[in-house]
């Protein structure tokens, strides 16, 4: 929301101290776009562009409302047509990952927090209109009231409640009613079982860790050989892995990082990141893995790297 240049000296004159106005804000920035386009790359350049049109503008009465808004914006039209890429995706679609223990999508502190940033949450979302998921990601990981929200689309109150209403049925519609839900608090336990399990091939060690009706979705793009469709059940997923890890021939090394709010692998081969591996666990067993294999998608960048001069 650019305010008049005769807004007063409230107003943060952006030509004078664009770059250092604009670093504070860039993070969150970063996170807003990443929970609206589920990719660390698309992110990047919308806060980019964002920065260059702050740039450029002459005075703003209240910087985050405005980078906000022009971040939003910029997301909803990326969004059409990520839409259709999609579609047209060779295999499963998964998220770009993203590495969080340093806070590159924010405060990760409550169990609310690291869901909506999760592998599961995020494909989730995919179900939803662009504005549907505007509104939704304003709303859950930002606070923002319906004012605010409205303020941001440039619609009424009444039609963001409506479509926070529309978003929130969506997506309990696509959980299927299913009561359980992914552990909020770590399992060190169980990830080194699986750890260990997974990097000798012991089956029967990786059934024991695995619910019987574990699911892996793995996202290749069409660029490796992977499987494009979702493999059901304990015994097949646990031959799927170890399968997997011996053909590469041994050579794998798997560690743990934290990856969107969660325990994370990271699947590497000498100096090279191969794969990444999100497990979903309830309980005292791994409910589902999504592995992302997509050699685009495994920069595992984030905002702490983008520059902040100008192109």
């Amino acid at each position: 929301m650019e305010s008049d240049p005769s807004s007063g000296p409230k107003g943060v004159g952006v030509a004078a101290d664009a770059v250092e106005e604009f670093e504070r804000h860039r993070s969150r920035l970063f996170g807003l776009a990443y929970r609206m386009l589920g990719s660390a790359e698309e992110a990047e350049d919308v806060v980019q562009e964002v920065f260059v049109r702050w740039h450029r503008a002459s005075r703003v009465e209240s910087p985050w409302a405005w980078l906000a808004k022009v971040a939003t914006n910029l997301c909803v039209n990326r969004l059409t047509s990520a839409r259709m890429r999609r579609e047209r995706y060779v295999g499963f679609w998964l998220p770009e990952p993203v590495l969080t223990a340093d806070g590159a999508l924010g405060p990760l502190d409550r169990a609310e927090q690291r869901e909506l940033v999760s592998m599961a949450f995020l494909v989730l979302l995919e179900r939803l209109n662009p504005m549907e998921r505007a509104v939704f990601v304003l709303r859950e990981a930002f606070a923002y009231s319906h004012r605010e929200v409205a303020e941001v689309i440039d619609s009424s109150e009444a039609n963001s409640r409506q479509l926070y209403a529309r978003a929130r049925k969506r997506l309990a519609e696509a959980r299927g009613g299913a009561d359980r839900r992914a552990e909020p608090v770590a399992r060190p336990d169980l990830m080194e079982r699986f750890l260990a399990a997974a990097e000798h091939g012991d089956l029967e060690s990786l059934e024991r860790v695995l619910a019987e009706d574990v699911t892996v979705w793995v996202d290749g793009g069409g660029r490796v050989g992977v499987a494009r469709r979702p493999i059901l059940g304990a015994h097949r997923v646990a031959r799927y892995l170890a399968g997997s890890f011996k053909l590469a021939g041994g050579r794998v090394r798997l560690s743990v990082s934290e990856v969107n709010g969660a325990p994370g692998l990271l699947a590497s081969t000498g100096e090279a990141l191969i794969g990444v591996l999100v497990p979903e666990i309830v309980g005292d067993r791994i409910v589902g893995i999504r592995i992302i294999a997509n050699p685009e998608k495994l920069r595992l960048s984030h905002s702490a790297g983008l520059s902040g001069s100008l192109p």
